[in-house]
């Protein structure tokens, strides 16, 4: 058994119940979210990713209920990131973070994002980050970094965004 093991076990049994119940599924739509990038053509994806409200970056005004929902989510997919065997970034965390925001109906926007590489300026980087009220779900501090080219809503929350 490694020796790092009992340590791990220990601080995850410390975790808040809801982090430990949906750190396996949390996981595994990690992984389903990256096979979904590379198997599904974006245009097929983006549909399920909420409503499309152009590029006006916004953020959804939550309860403190759903507040502390959507820190609880970030922090799951977070977790459950850091220990896949392949590359969650960006993107996988943000389609996980969005199924669970959807399936406990808080109000989210996913963004996509873009900026130079400052090492090479001909080179682009892209980001995906999902913010809930003041919430960072996902993604970090993306706003003052990375341009927005697109924003998905909550679906509930399609006839109250700006076009």
């Amino acid at each position: 058994m490694p020796a790092h093991l009992p340590r791990k076990v220990a601080t995850f049994a410390r975790q808040p119940r809801f982090i430990q119940a949906w750190f396996l599924p949390t996981w595994i739509l990690l992984g389903f979210g990256k096979a979904l990038i590379f198997g599904v053509s974006f245009r097929r994806l983006a549909p399920r990713l909420g409503r499309r409200s152009g590029i006006a970056p916004w953020v959804p005004l939550l309860t403190p209920a759903q507040e502390r929902r959507a820190l609880l989510v970030g922090r799951a997919v977070r977790l459950a990131a850091r220990h896949t065997p392949w590359d969650s970034n960006c993107f996988p965390q943000a389609v996980a973070a969005r199924v669970l925001l959807g399936l406990y109906g808080v109000p989210y926007v996913l963004y996509f994002g873009l900026m130079r590489d400052p090492t090479e300026p001909a080179n682009l980087k892209a980001h995906a980050w999902v913010a809930a009220g003041r919430v960072r779900v996902t993604g970090g501090t993306s706003f003052g970094q990375f341009t927005v080219v697109g924003c998905f809503v909550a679906p509930g929350l399609a006839g109250v965004a700006p076009a």
